[in-house]
């Protein structure tokens, strides 16, 4: 052991150690990060998971959720990753809602022991959803030939360009049902014991704000991450925030062509968070 901390351990040996809560924020659109640059994935929130878990002294890990939803795939696996490293520490999981923790976000509510939320909060929207436009009448109004040539009967399946088929909305409302059912696994598994609302209701992709959700069982009760830690474990608990890795320019990050090119993609990535959020009035 390093003398001098030998030495202030002895000197300084009547003073307890501070409670820590680790926080990581989980906010905006889930989408993997070769979608969205500002998108919410595993690959991007894993690290600071790790590092929230890992701290010593942990009395809980404090998960900050403000997402309208995104990819049903990378919400199960951020959800998954944070059961398993609540498990292998032993620490217990408190999720807490701003604005919205819809669809997607509340997945990963769910992934926590216990879920609180501001009474104005937008909650719920346990749901699949999928959109797009159908193009066949314009091209054709412009005189435009779209000339596609595929191996395999299927391979156009909902293309925009050509005009709707009905067994080809009923492959997709057949994906859309699993899909769903694995969300609604999902909840029963974590607040099956919990929930109050009539299933029909709460699985139909409603939402509702944080006081109607409390009643429904969605969440645990209204309050705000700082006023509960404090309440849970004492004026003297420190909240600790674990923030992203802050990412730099290097090599070429810097020429010109490549900074429009980021601000290209991050005003686009803007724009489909605007539209996420829009749906929920926000």
């Amino acid at each position: 052991m390093n003398p001098f901390k030998a030495v202030a351990r002895l000197l300084f040996f009547w003073k307890k150690p501070r409670a820590v809560v680790p926080v990581v924020r989980l906010s905006g659109v889930i989408a993997s990060s070769s979608q969205m640059r500002r998108g919410l994935s595993l690959e991007g929130v894993e690290p600071q998971l790790k590092k929230a878990f890992a701290m010593r002294g942990a009395k809980a890990v404090a998960l900050i959720i403000n997402s309208p939803g995104g990819s049903p795939v990378q919400s199960a696996l951020i959800g998954k990753r944070v059961r398993d490293l609540a498990r292998k520490g032993n620490v217990p999981v408190l999720a807490f809602c701003e604005d919205v923790a819809a669809s997607g976000g509340y997945w990963l509510a769910a992934s926590a022991d216990e879920i609180y939320a501001n009474a104005a909060s937008v909650i719920g929207s346990i749901g699949v959803v999928s959109a797009g436009f159908g193009f066949d009448r314009a091209i054709e109004r412009l005189g435009v030939e779209r000339r596609v040539y595929t191996a395999g009967t299927n391979k156009m399946i909902l293309d925009p360009f050509q005009p709707e088929k009905e067994a080809d909305v009923v492959r997709l409302k057949s994906l859309q049902a699993e899909i769903h059912e694995q969300f609604i696994t999902h909840v029963t598994d974590r607040r099956g014991g919990k929930l109050a609302g009539e299933h029909e209701d709460l699985f139909s992709g409603a939402f509702w704000t944080g006081a109607a959700a409390v009643k429904l069982g969605l969440i645990d009760g209204l309050a705000d991450c700082r006023g509960m830690v404090t309440e849970r474990f004492g004026e003297d608990t420190d909240l600790v925030t674990i923030e992203p890795k802050k990412r730099l320019f290097g090599g070429f990050g810097g020429l010109p062509g490549t900074l429009v090119g980021r601000v290209v993609d991050d005003a686009v990535d803007v724009a489909v968070e605007r539209a996420h959020m829009a749906r929920f009035g926000l």
